[in-house]
């Protein structure tokens, strides 16, 4: 029987030994090729921007609206009430879920955090704006925090060891605001202010000369070097003193660079497998595979062009979420390809040892290699018809 959806097994050996488990994403493959998920207000889904995502050992999806705290099961999202008289100083902006399970929240008026049913509050950050958390490879978490009131002009990178929160007004060199942290492979404490890249610990702080263009997110690249998403601009990776060009090149065509408009990053997301996740500003997802760039937008089923944070759960799956929903990728135990136009129905196929599959087809032959394609016709010398 003719069929226009072709089910190609990710090599036919992994498909009979296939078990399911913890799976990450295979960065290979274009994003249309994942599982995707998507819940908008279609679906009853009434959160509007979400900012920040974070999962707890018991399964649950956080989610950090501009209408609150919200907790997800997979299907429905639902308004968390702390217990008794215990309350968020203001509404969550930042999230993160430490190696102790325990759920910290960035809010726009101070921190805490939520662990076996008590809410800590960390009044050394009471009034602050909290833009970012992270949670470094000793145990320290950080935040960053913006300025702007009387209390406190200039942003501040705090530090909490041990339940007690310690500040840094750094001089007031920070300017008015620090809003984006990360940890590179190599230990190195990194901070986006105002003022530019700060490279905190190990060591003295010292200050990189950054660009003119505002930074929105950090991450690493490849080899653990930190990666800087430029706003309107191409990324940016840290070289030994200095930064130059992290390049990203079309998948369509490999031999050309992606526009800095087409990127236009907003969010990074470096997950387990080596791919990387950008969100940008009002052109949807971007996936990076080997320097390539791969883009699924609301014309794929994207909830939303605008990308508000992104995240990586402990099954791989990532979750994007933008101002009209949230999205869900996982990888799949078969791919399912769509046959392109031109193409008429499939007839059989065979996996190389090399890992393509070579697919016969009524009108040529087509072979499948990472995510790739590459169609052979009459104008290749095939015959009319081809069986494998």
């Amino acid at each position: 029987m003719r069929t226009h959806l072709l089910l190609l097994a990710m090599g036919v050996v992994g498909l009979m030994a296939w078990t399911p488990g913890v799976q990450a994403l295979s960065p290979a493959l274009r994003m249309s090729e994942y599982g995707h998920t998507s819940w908008t207000q279609r679906d009853g889904f009434h959160l509007g921007a979400i900012f920040a995502m974070a999962l707890t050992p018991d399964g649950y999806l956080w989610l950090g609206s501009e209408f609150g705290l919200f907790r997800f099961d997979g299907q429905h999202a639902s308004r968390w009430q702390f217990p008794g008289d215990q309350a968020l100083p203001a509404a969550p902006y930042a999230l993160l879920v430490t190696r102790d399970g325990s759920l910290w929240i960035g809010t726009f008026a101070g921190l805490a955090s939520w662990n076996d049913g008590k809410l800590t509050q960390y009044p050394e950050t009471h009034g602050l704006f909290v833009t970012s958390l992270l949670e470094d490879h000793e145990g320290t978490v950080w935040a960053g925090t913006l300025g702007g009131s009387a209390e406190s002009p200039t942003g501040q990178l705090c530090a909490v060891r041990t339940g007690k929160a310690q500040c840094y007004l750094n001089e007031g060199g920070f300017g008015s605001f620090v809003s984006a942290l990360a940890e590179d492979g190599f230990d190195t404490l990194w901070a986006d202010a105002e003022s530019g890249l700060w490279q905190w610990k190990p060591g003295p702080p010292r200050r990189f000369a950054s660009p003119a263009k505002r930074i929105d997110d950090l991450s690493r690249d490849e080899g653990g070097r930190l990666l800087i998403a430029i706003r309107g601009a191409e990324l940016e990776q840290v070289a030994p003193g200095k930064l130059e060009t992290y390049p990203i090149h079309s998948l369509a065509d490999p031999s050309k660079l992606l526009p800095d408009h087409e990127i236009d990053s907003n969010k990074l997301l470096r997950d387990r497998d080596g791919g990387l996740w950008i969100g940008s500003h009002d052109r949807g997802l971007i996936h990076v595979h080997n320097g390539k760039a791969d883009v699924f937008t609301t014309a794929d089923g994207l909830s939303g062009e605008i990308i508000c944070s992104l995240f990586e759960d402990h099954e791989g799956n990532v979750r994007v979420a933008t101002t009209r929903g949230l999205d869900r990728f996982l990888q799949l135990p078969v791919t399912a390809l769509s046959v392109r136009p031109g193409l008429a129905d499939t007839k059989s196929l065979i996996t190389s040892h090399d890992g393509s599959a070579w697919i016969a087809t009524y009108d040529g032959l087509m072979k499948w290699d990472e995510g790739r394609t590459r169609v052979f016709g009459k104008a290749d010398g095939l015959p009319d018809a081809v069986s494998l």
